[in-house]
């Protein structure tokens, strides 16, 4: 697969981790992507793609996109044989400037970019990606687009500077510290929250420190998982065992089998490092 990814420029980069774009065959035709401290818009250039947005919910189908907000449980990701798109990873925050919504509304909930923007709006976009010369000029034109689409929205620098400390914390941090030292109630701190992220403060920094904890494991190497624990700051091994299967709906051993098998049977993937193969 190709893969070409890039910084944005201020103020997008305080929004936006990158902007990227990705075409070509998938290493595995469905992904499951465990709930990342992170949000998601793609505008699809290729055959539809299908979400699940978690376990006993139906299949839905993507024809020009999606958004997805900092999710709360793990969800798949079903490609087309060949797939074509330009997106965004962006900070659990990132989103909010471009939502006519709360982000609450849209938690554990994809939508199209049609829903968000409107119709003609994303069709023109798509017209101007899809007959761009080549991937750079394409990320440039999306670049554009976000530039125009942001705005001015309320309570993001409270949220944007919380969020901050829970990431550079990796999660292990009270909630009560945190709207302490904002000077704002709990309460309000999670209504803004809510509001512009999804989730909770405290949710948040389970998906962090959840986060943080894999990300940090290399799947080729022995893994002592009790030491795992322990530096995770969990309480037990069992209350880690707890975490893992909500987040995964795997085992911490079948993961890495899974990492494993990801590792093997596609060496150097670009997907490769927090999706899993779902089938």
């Amino acid at each position: 697969m190709e893969y070409v990814s890039r910084v944005p420029r201020p103020p997008l980069d305080g929004l936006i981790d990158d902007l990227y774009y990705l075409e070509g065959a998938p290493p595995y035709a469905r992904l499951m992507l465990p709930p990342a401290p992170a949000a998601l818009l793609i505008v699809n250039l290729g055959a539809p793609f299908r979400i699940r947005a978690g376990a006993g919910i139906e299949t839905a189908e993507y024809a020009d996109g999606c958004v997805v907000t900092v999710p709360t449980r793990a969800w798949e990701f079903g490609y087309p044989l060949r797939t074509r798109s330009v997106g965004v990873h962006a900070k659990p925050w990132g989103l909010a400037p471009f939502l006519p919504m709360p982000a609450a509304e849209l938690c554990d909930r994809p939508v199209t970019v049609e829903q968000v923007w409107g119709r003609a709006a994303v069709a023109g976009l798509r017209d101007r990606l899809a007959t761009a010369d080549g991937p750079h000029e394409m990320l440039t034109l999306f670049e554009e687009e976000l530039m125009r689409r942001l705005r001015e929205t309320a309570g993001l620098g409270l949220v944007r500077r919380t969020s901050s400390v829970i990431t550079a914390t990796s999660g292990a941090v009270p909630v009560g510290d945190l709207s302490a030292a904002a000077g704002v109630s709990n309460t309000h701190l999670a209504q803004q929250f809510k509001a512009l992220i999804g989730v909770t403060p405290k949710r948040l920094a389970r998906s962090q420190r959840f986060a943080s904890t894999m990300l940090a494991i290399d799947p080729a190497e022995p893994i002592d998982w009790g030491d795992v624990t322990a530096r995770a700051g969990y309480f037990d091994q069992a209350h880690f065992g707890h975490e893992f299967r909500e987040f995964t709906g795997l085992t911490p051993t079948r993961y890495i089998e899974v990492r494993q098998r990801f590792l093997r049977e596609h060496p150097g993937s670009v997907l490769d490092g927090w999706s899993l193969p779902a089938d």
